[in-house]
Formats: C-alpha cells, structure tokens, sequence
C-alpha cells in the first residue's frame, strides 16, 4: 500500500504544472462536455502578467480533459488553445529578451506535452506579438493562436521601443 501511495504521489509531481512565471490566476471555467458520474470536459480561462513586460497581460483559454482520467491527471490534454494580450498600463520592459522567449509554460501531460506563450518584437512597427502553442517531445502541434500589443505612450510616459530591449 505504501508503494502505492509513493507511486501517486509521484505522478502527481509530474502532472503539476511548471511556469515561467507566477501561476496564472483562473478567471472562471465552462463545462463543454457533461459527464454524469466523473468530471465535465471544460474550457479554463486564465489571465497572467508578462514577466518581463510590466503593463501587459494575456489571457489564454485551455481546455481541461474531463471523466476519470483527465480528474487522475492520466489523459493526454487536447491542443486547442487561444490567447489575448493588451497593453493595461504604462509598458516598461524589466529586461532585454530574446525573438520566441517563454513567458509561460505548463505541463499538459504527465511526460511528453506543454503549452507555451512566447514574446516576440516586430520592430518596424513597435508592436509586442504573443504566440500560444502546445508541442510534444515526438511531435508537434500545429493548433495556435497569436496576440499583438502595439506599444502606445500610457499617460505622460513616452512610448518604449521593442527592439531596444531585443537582445
């Protein structure tokens, strides 16, 4: 029994989720699929500060694996996910950072799957871009979506430009 117990407790270290930054604060949840005696199928909407980037916040939708399995952490999470970011205050940027750098994970699968939000610069246009995707170890995959935050001057506070802070 005890073998057992250390057997869980393991799989549940792996299942949890491993951020770039603080834990994405949980908006509210939708079911999408009722499931009578196990957990409904939902849609989870979250919200996140960029790390990097104070004056931005994104909120992402993912979808949470309902029934036995997705509650136990053992089914595979699906790959549809959606994100939106906006400029909510004066940008400054704590940082330089790199085209593509994470600013959120999370573990969808005990092994092999994640999500992922990288920052981008389009520096002609002074514009922050934002992709949200999930990958695997073996493969892929193509499901994504993409935000863009122009930089704008927030109050007195002048406008930053992006690819001053592209390393």
């Amino acid at each position: 029994m005890k073998r057992l117990a250390a057997l869980a407790l393991a799989l549940m270290a792996f299942s949890l989720p491993a951020f770039a930054n603080d834990d994405p604060e949980l908006l509210f949840k939708k079911s999408t699929v009722f499931r009578l005696l196990s957990p409904d199928a939902k849609l989870a909407v979250y919200a996140i500060d960029d790390p990097a980037v104070e004056g931005v916040a994104c909120h992402f939708t993912l979808p949470e694996i309902g029934g036995w399995k997705g509650w136990a952490g053992f089914a595979e999470e699906r790959s549809e996910t959606s994100v939106s970011c906006q400029q909510i205050g004066p940008i400054t940027f704590k940082a330089k950072f790199e085209q593509g750098e994470e600013a959120f994970r999370e573990r969808r699968s005990l092994f092999f799957k994640k999500v992922r939000i990288v920052r981008g610069c389009d520096a002609k246009r002074n514009v922050l871009v934002y992709l949200i995707y999930s990958d695997r170890v073996i493969e892929g995959s193509p499901q994504n979506s993409t935000s863009a935050v122009p930089i704008k001057p927030w109050g007195d506070a002048p406008a930053p430009r992006c690819a001053d802070f592209l390393e």
